[in-house]
């Protein structure tokens, strides 16, 4: 009986052990979306369309990469349009998306280049977009389910940009191809 006892309490000894040595936490999955990561570090899963095709995230920094189905840039129609290129890349941490490339917003007849997003902890039922010249908000519920991405239309390309520098003011307009090429060193919206 004691032996019975001994090897109950090896077993559950040696489960315990085992469960605490698996991963618990949604990021490190494998096989985690960008909605689970999203929701886990308190964001809306709106934030990004419909059609992820692939979705990676180093968990020890927060870094992700996902790319869209659509063949081309696509908008997405919440308070304003969102334009989401191909490529998408960030790094993610609680309340907020920093670094990120590949997303614009409209303002009047620019896009704006989104730096970064981010949400209040506790809510304040609003979600802040970092455009570089300013924070554009917007109602959380706006972003509370993914949107469909429409392809854009012939002749909406964004192919000509605004350039600014750090203090906002405007340094020249010119082809996106050619800014792309010089690098980050001003902030570019796409008119």
């Amino acid at each position: 009986m004691a032996r019975n006892i001994f090897t109950s309490l090896l077993f559950f000894s040696f489960s315990l052990l085992c469960a605490k040595s698996t991963p618990s936490d949604s990021q490190s999955s494998p096989s985690s979306s960008i909605y689970d990561v999203l929701e886990s570090n308190g964001l809306p899963i709106g934030i990004f369309p419909k059609g992820v095709s692939n979705f990676t995230l180093d968990p020890t920094t927060g870094n992700f990469q996902l790319n869209l189905l659509s063949p081309a840039p696509c908008d997405a129609k919440f308070e304003t349009r969102v334009r989401y290129d191909c490529d998408i890349t960030g790094t993610i941490a609680y309340g907020q998306i920093a670094n990120l490339s590949g997303l614009a917003a409209q303002e009047l007849f620019l896009w704006l280049p989104v730096k970064s997003i981010r949400v209040d902890v506790p809510s304040s039922g609003l979600i802040y977009f970092d455009v570089g010249v300013v924070f554009k908000q917007f109602s959380l519920s706006f972003f509370e389910t993914p949107k469909d991405c429409n392809v854009l239309e012939k002749g909406d390309d964004g192919n000509s940009i605004v350039l600014f520098d750090n203090s906002g003011r405007i340094v020249e307009a010119q082809s996106a191809k050619f800014a792309r090429k010089r690098g980050d060193n001003v902030q570019r919206a796409v008119a």
